[in-house]
Formats: structure tokens, sequence, C-alpha cells
């Protein structure tokens, strides 16, 4: 049992040499770590090695003839190396009386620790822990990270179909417990065949990527908590990583599209045959009036958010995707919208403004991501028929009015800083702060390029 000293405990030091005094039986000598404490030396074998020919005595290095891959080999000793260092320092900050074996038991420790922990019993914790945070979002997007690499480990290991569907939660945890792998099972190969499986079941690019980004984050979660290594990390982290995964290879571009001000006319000019597709064209038009407003912040703003003054209503909210602050000053259309809801929704500051969210029914973030879901399908499917009884050739949805808000102030001349300032674009933590520096009249002003 270690025992705390009356003096600070000192660190023992790490270091990798190549140590000529051993001769394997292919006649090359182990690379070993030296820990050094108290002036006593240990060492403990790397697992690599390398035949003297491609070794440079007086320089300390290895020498360019070595046919295999340099930096590799350097980076994977290094990685050796830092794994006693964090333990040898780790044991000096807890003040703990130790010699270098203890370092070396400590590590192996870790390493018995990062094996029994599991990849997809990690992604569930996660995802667990995200939901008791509120983050229902994304604690969905890692559920599902987590069941699409069940499929594929499961159809390697020629495994049962995980059970994933609703109220085989049990079912599923034993399964996981069954056929689980380890993190450090996700190679560069791993990710490659992963790709290949998802690509001719003709998943998009966008989901490809959202996949493997979430993965990345796992691993860098995973890594970060002591619980895997970075021995296998398969993500490229710089340019001279190309032979790792290259996450920022695939096409996330999305299709661009606009309708423009004529066909939005017409859109106007339409009456909706029920109260569910006027909320539709109210949603789309409210949109476009204001900065192109994406439905789930449009679905939870509230009549609080509104104030008003002798020179107009503002709208003022935070973006649930960003937290950005954005306040924008309200055109006539987007006023006469919300007066025709002020009668059925005001019952209070609090209160929504728009009838998608009930405060007395929707009350956890999880009912009201359910309800939001739900109702934006709804809406699109819709808006796709009032489009086409409008005469539009674009089939309308939510994201089209975004982008419709930033074509038509791109034609009336407005500068591509300002939409971006107004849309949040790229930088949205950084927008919230210039939304005040930038100058609201500019962007004011440049909202009535939309009239």
């Amino acid at each position: 049992m270690s025992k705390t000293t009356d003096q600070k405990e000192g660190q023992a030091t790490v270091k990798v040499v190549y140590y000529t005094y051993k001769t394997l039986a292919d006649g090359s000598h182990p690379f070993m770590v030296r820990i050094t404490k108290n002036r006593k030396l240990k060492y403990k074998a790397t697992g690599y090695s390398l035949h003297p020919d491609y070794w440079n005595e007086k320089k300390k290095e290895i020498r360019r003839s070595y046919p295999g891959d340099v930096k590799a080999l350097w980076r994977k000793l290094e990685a050796k190396a830092a794994a006693y260092e964090k333990a040898a320092e780790d044991l000096a900050e807890a003040d703990e009386q130790h010699d270098a074996e203890t370092v070396f038991r400590k590590v192996s420790e870790a390493r018995k620790a990062t094996r029994r922990v599991k990849l997809l019993a990690y992604i569930e914790e996660l995802a667990a822990g995200m939901v008791v945070a509120g983050q229902v979002g994304n604690s969905t997007v890692y559920r599902d990270l987590g069941n699409q690499l069940a499929k594929f480990i499961g159809a390697q290991a020629n495994a049962p179909e995980p059970p994933l569907g609703k109220g085989q939660e049990a079912e599923k945890a034993t399964w996981i417990e069954k056929f689980d792998v380890p993190c450090d099972r996700v190679t560069v190969s791993f990710c490659n065949e992963w790709e290949a499986t998802l690509r001719a079941t003709k998943v998009e690019e966008i989901t490809l990527s959202l996949r493997f980004r979430t993965l990345r984050a796992v691993l860098n979660k995973a890594i970060a908590a002591g619980l895997a290594k970075t021995d296998n990390y398969p993500f490229a982290r710089n340019a001279a990583e190309r032979h790792k995964f290259q996450v920022g290879k695939f096409d996330v571009t999305t299709a661009k599209r606009a309708v423009t001000r004529d066909e939005l006319r017409k859109l106007e000019a339409l009456t909706p045959s029920s109260e569910r597709m006027q909320l539709a064209k109210d949603v789309f038009l409210f949109s476009f009036y204001c900065g192109g407003i994406n439905f789930v912040d449009l679905a939870q703003l509230r009549w609080c958010d509104l104030n008003g003054n002798s020179d107009g209503q503002r709208l003022s909210y935070v973006r649930q995707k960003t937290k950005g602050k954005f306040s924008l000053k309200l055109l006539d259309p987007a006023v006469i919208i919300l007066d025709t809801y002020r009668p059925f929704t005001l019952a209070g500051r609090d209160s929504y403004i728009f009838p998608v969210l009930d405060k007395n029914k929707h009350k956890d973030a999880k009912q009201i991501k359910n309800r939001l879901h739900k109702v934006l399908g709804q809406v699109n499917k819709d808006l796709k028929l009032l489009g086409e009884e409008s005469g539009i050739s674009t089939t309308l949805t939510t994201y089209v009015a975004r982008h419709s808000f930033a074509t038509t102030l791109k034609l009336s001349g407005a500068a591509t800083g300002i939409i971006s300032q107004a849309m949040g674009h790229k930088s949205e933590a950084v927008t919230a702060v210039y939304l005040d520096s930038f100058a609201s009249d500019l962007i004011d002003n440049a909202y009535k390029g939309l009239l």
C-alpha cells in the first residue's frame, strides 16, 4: 500500500532506448522503455525491434535506409513512452511513494481496464448520459451510430441480427454483452470495411460523414477518459497521416434549392384548405421573413421573445443548435402572421407562438423532440402539396424557406457577409457577438430586400 511521504515524491523519468545488450533470434535489438527512479533503472519491452543495420548509433536514430515507415515506428514508440510518462506523472502528483516497478504496474492495470471497455457499451453509456443532460438530439445520433455498428459487428462475427426495436432494450443489452468488441478494434481497416458496407446500402454522403464524425468523437472521448489507447487510432489528424481514414473526404454539400420571389407571391396568394395546411404555409413564410429561422427554433418561439418600440417589433431568440443569439426587426408580413395566432395561442408571455408545442403536454426534452420531429414531417408533406397547388416547380420544405431567404437577399444586392451574419452561417457562435457590433441597422435594412 502506497504511503504519502514527508517530502514531495519525485517523478520517475521515462525514455525509449535501443537496447543493444539483447539480441533477438532474427539478429535485431529490441526497443525498451527505461524507467529511472531513485537512481535505479528498470526496462520493459515495447514489442518493437530493429536490425542494427538500420540504426545510427552516433545520432541515436533510425537510418533512412530502413525499409519500413520510420515515422510510423517512432509514433508507436512515442505512444508507448507516453503511457508510462502519464503513469509516472500521476503517481508523482498523488505524492505516492513508488519505484519503477510501480510505474510499470500502473500501466499494466490501465491496459487491463482498457480491454474491459467495449465499443457498443461505451456508446450506449454516452447516449444515456446525454439524455440525462437534456441533449436528446445528440443521444439519438449516438444511438443510431451504435445500432449501425452493431449490425456491422454482428455480420462480421456471423452473429444473429441485433435486437434494435422498441421494447427490446433488455435483449439488446444481452446481445451487446455477448458480441461487443474493444474500442481498439476500430482500426483503419475496420473503418474502410464499414464504409464499404454502408455504401453498399446506398447511404448518402452526408450520413456517412455524420456516422464517422460521431465514431471519431466516441474514440476521442474514450482516449481522453483513459479508456482507450492511441496506438491504433484510425483517423487522420494532419496532412502527414494520409494513410489513415479521412473523415473530410465525404461530400457533404447539399443540393441548393430556392424559389423566386414571384413564386413566393403565388404561395402568399394561396388560400389553404385547412388549418393544418395554413400552419405549413405560415411556417414557411415566417421562416422566409425571419432570416431563414429553422423549424426547431420557430416552433419553440414564445410570446416573451417579442418586444416592441416606436421603431416596430423585434424578435429575439437563442438558436437551439448553437446557442447563438439572434435579434431581428420584424417585417410587416411576419407581424401579420403573428397577429393571426395571437388570439389563439397567447395564454401568457411564456406560451408558444405557433400551435406546435403545448407547454402542459410537452415538458421534457424527449417529449419536445418527438413532437417536433412528428410535426416537421407533416409540415413538409403539406408544403409539398401547397407548392404544387401554387404552381411552384421546386418541392417546398422548411429548408427551402431558409435557402430562399439567402438567395432573395443576394439578388437584392445585400452583401454576402451580411447574409451570413443574418443566417448564422459558418461560425454561429461568433455571429452572436457580431450582431451587436456589425451594425443592426445594416441587417435590418437588408431584410427589406425580402419585400
